[in-house]
C-alpha cells in the first residue's frame, strides 16, 4: 500500500517527461487512444517475471518493466522470490538509467530511470522476529532466504527500513495529520531547490540529486566539519564500497533538502548512515 501511493507524493510530470513516458508506452503498444500519460507509471509485475518481460527483449526488442516505469515506480513484491538472474539484471539500469538490448541483428537502448521500491519478507516462513515466534529450522530459514539477494544488487538500494506488522490497536488509533498533498508539497519544494543548484552550477541537464555524479556531486554535497568527520569514521566502520559512500551523500544531501538546510549536516548523514545500517545486517545474515 505504501508503495502504491508513492507517486501521489512525486511531483507531476513535466512535458519532457511527459513525452518520454508517452513514447515508451506506445513502442509498447500499452497507449490508449494516441493521449498523452500524464501520471507517473506505477509497475508491479509477479515475481515469475522473466529477464526479457523485466528488461525487454522478445523478437521486436520491446521494452520491459524498467522501461516501462522510466520517471516512475517499479515495485517488486516478495522480492527473494524474484529469480536472482533477474534481479541481478536491475543492477545496469539503477546504476546508469538505461538499458541496452543486444540481440544478432540490432541494439536497442531505452531510456529507464525509475524508483525501485521493494518488499519482502525476513524469511520463507514470513515471521522471522516476530515476539513469541520460534522458526522450526531457526536461523538457517533467514540466511537462506536473504541469501538469494546478491550483495551487489543491495548496495544499490539507498533505504533498508524494517516495518513491523500492524496490530489491531494501530488501526484504531487517529488518522495522520500530514496528509499527501502536504508531503507532495515538500518533495516539490526540495526537487525545485535541487533544480536551481545544479542549474546554478552549469548543470541544467542534472535535476535530482540521484543524477548528480563525481565532481558535481562532491561540490553539491560537501558536508560541513562534523558531517565529515562521522561520515569518514562511518565509511570505515561500516566499510562502505565506493558506491555506497557516494550513494549516503546523495540520501543526506537530499533529506537537508526536504529541511530546507542549505549546509549538509552531520544529523543528515546520520540518518542517510542509518538507512544503510540494516543492509550491513542483512549481508551479515546472508
Amino acid at each position: 500500500m505504501l508503495a502504491q501511493r508513492l507517486p501521489s507524493i512525486l511531483p507531476p510530470l513535466a512535458p519532457a517527461e511527459m513525452l518520454d513516458v508517452s513514447m515508451i508506452a506506445s513502442v509498447a503498444g500499452a497507449i490508449e487512444d494516441g493521449a498523452l500519460v500524464d501520471r507517473r507509471p506505477f509497475r508491479a509485475p509477479h515475481h515469475s517475471a522473466s529477464m526479457a518481460a523485466m528488461v525487454g527483449g522478445g523478437m521486436k526488442a520491446r521494452p520491459g518493466e524498467v522501461s516501462l516505469a522510466h520517471h516512475g515506480v517499479l515495485f517488486l513484491d516478495e522480492l527473494p522470490e524474484f529469480s536472482p538472474q533477474v534481479l541481478d539484471s536491475l543492477r545496469q539500469p539503477l546504476e546508469t538509467g538505461d538499458v541496452l538490448i543486444a540481440r544478432a541483428n540490432h541494439r536497442v537502448t531505452y531510456p529507464a530511470r525509475f524508483q525501485l521500491i521493494a518488499a519482502m519478507n525476513p524469511c520463507r516462513c514470513g515471521q522471522a522476529g516476530e515476539p513469541g515466534h520460534a522458526c522450526a529450522r531457526g536461523p538457517r530459514c533467514v540466511q537462506d532466504y536473504q541469501a538469494r539477494l546478491s550483495g551487489p544488487f543491495l548496495d544499490r538500494i539507498d533505504l533498508h527500513l524494517e516495518v513491523p506488522a500492524v496490530t489491531a490497536a494501530d488501526l484504531v488509533r487517529p488518522a495522520p495529520q500530514e496528509g499527501s498533498a502536504d508531503v507532495a508539497a515538500r518533495v516539490a519544494q526540495a526537487r525545485s531547490l535541487q533544480a536551481e543548484r545544479y542549474a546554478a552550477l552549469g548543470r541544467p541537464d542534472v535535476r535530482t540529486n540521484a543524477q548528480a555524479n563525481g565532481p558535481l556531486l562532491d561540490v553539491a554535497a560537501a558536508p560541513d566539519a562534523a558531517g565529515l568527520a562521522l561520515l569518514r569514521d562511518a565509511a570505515d566502520a561500516m566499510r562502505l564500497s565506493a558506491r555506497g559512500y557516494h550513494r549516503v551523500l546523495k540520501v543526506a544531501r537530499t533529506l537537508a533538502d526536504l529541511d530546507g538546510a542549505e549546509t549538509l549536516g552531520r544529523r543528515h548523514l546520520a540518518e542517510a548512515l542509518a538507512y544503510r545500517a540494516l543492509a550491513d545486517r542483512q549481508k551479515l545474515a546472508a
